[in-house]
């Protein structure tokens, strides 16, 4: 037994983490599934997780695990179990429905060996969900599913092809997966009515915002702005993350062909990102980079002059992007564009960080941008408050300690007391 294991209260305990992303992806909701199995396993708890393989946001399955059919590995002392599953390279609702049937097929029929003491499942995925909820009822073990995004929502406010008659679906599929948990989280408190909606009782819900998994940033702003080829006098607005329906990422293009002397530039993946790049071509000061790695990542949005968060008008409590964290880590102003009654609104002024503006409104969104530019110490003053809301709320530290405190509560004796 190791001294983790015998010192803390995890030590011993049988724990399944099920999350459709997990690492190496560096975005979205994988890092956090990573970093909470490695927390247990660190803590002495035995770690599985059962996980897809890597393939966002470019939808695409990374090159060394193509080919690959079931795998396990050993990170960070957990058992990370992969199963393969459809990846569609653009999102309508058949396609993503049969990305979820392949996810929840090859889980349900290769589950990881071994009765777990309790199970946490990832959510948006629809089939990591039923997956954790029918394992957990398998063995007759607590589930605590955590919301990241409600699909049902997401598919009737998204604007993917088909979306209105996959809600339904997708509603029924998360009130399975949530109805019989022994704890329900949620990332923000925009979600709740969301949940209660779906039948679970307001008793069983808890809020466990995302944390920040990122380091600030280290590099010298202005030789990464020569790196990249950034000017020192033209005004630089940068998204980063996934490239997907609800983002609405043609207000960013027509922002660019509104102000020619303002560069766009938009980093990672995803299934619009060739359309996105269509809308864009003869646009000079519109920039598509890949993904950046974990090492520069701060250092490249720390470079940027103002970070953009955008939303369809139509999403409003469906979703609220974890690249908030990141953002408010690399000390830039944020400009949200995004409903003002959505929860992405709701932490953007929480946060005292950036700034809202209307959505799919490039003229509005222009107007915000020109305004930071004209005030640089304004600007950085309204940056420097993310940090510390991060410090204050978002910090790795509080955040894990929240999913403890969940244990603690479906497992009673994870508090110190003897087990039966």
């Amino acid at each position: 037994m190791s001294e983790a294991s015998g010192t803390s209260p995890l030590g011993g305990r049988r724990l399944l983490v099920v999350s459709t992303n997990y690492a190496p992806e560096l975005t979205g909701i994988g890092p956090y599934a990573t970093q909470l199995a490695e927390h247990w396993a660190a803590s002495g708890a035995r770690v599985r997780a059962l996980t897809g393989l890597p393939h966002y946001p470019s939808w695409q399955v990374e090159e060394e695990y193509r080919g690959v059919w079931r795998t396990v590995e050993i990170r960070g002392g957990v058992g990370v179990h992969r199963r393969r599953h459809y990846v569609p390279p653009r999102q309508t609702a058949l396609k993503r429905a049969a990305f979820e049937a392949s996810v929840l097929a090859t889980g349900l029929l290769a589950p990881p060996p071994g009765r777990p003491d309790a199970v946490v499942s990832q959510m948006p995925s629809l089939a990591g969900g039923v997956l954790g909820a029918r394992i957990a009822r398998r063995h007759r073990v607590p589930h605590i599913p955590v919301v990241q995004d409600l699909m049902g929502a997401a598919a009737a406010q998204s604007g993917i092809r088909g979306g209105g008659r996959a809600a339904a679906v997708a509603a029924a599929a998360e009130r399975y997966a949530l109805r019989g948990a022994a704890l329900v989280g949620v990332i923000h408190e925009s979600f709740v009515p969301g949940v209660r909606a779906l039948g679970v009782d307001a008793g069983r819900i808890r809020i466990v915002p995302n944390w920040t998994h990122v380091q600030g940033p280290t590099a010298d702003r202005a030789a990464t702005r020569a790196r990249l080829g950034w000017p020192a006098d033209t005004p630089v607005i940068l998204h980063s993350g996934n490239m997907g329906l609800k983002q609405g990422l043609e207000v960013l293009v027509d922002t660019a062909r509104l102000a020619p002397d303002v560069r766009v530039v938009l980093m990672g993946g995803g299934n619009q990102r060739d359309a996105l790049r269509a809308l864009a071509e003869g646009l000079p000061n519109v920039d598509f980079l890949q993904p950046a790695g974990a090492e520069e990542f701060t250092d490249v949005l720390a470079a940027a002059d103002v970070l953009a968060v955008t939303q369809r008008a139509s999403v409003l409590d469906m979703s609220v992007p974890s690249k908030l964290t990141s953002y408010f880590t690399s000390a830039r102003p944020v400009i949200a564009s995004v409903a003002d009654e959505g929860g992405t609104a709701d932490e953007v002024r929480r946060s005292g960080a950036g700034v809202l503006v209307a959505p799919e409104d490039p003229a509005a969104l222009l107007e915000a941008v020109r305004k930071l530019a004209a005030d640089p110490a304004a600007a950085d003053a309204l940056g420097a408050e993310g940090p510390r809301y991060v410090a204050r709320h978002l910090s790795r530290e509080a955040g894990l300690a929240r999913f403890d405190a969940l244990l603690a509560e479906v497992l009673p004796d994870t508090r110190g007391s003897h087990r039966r």
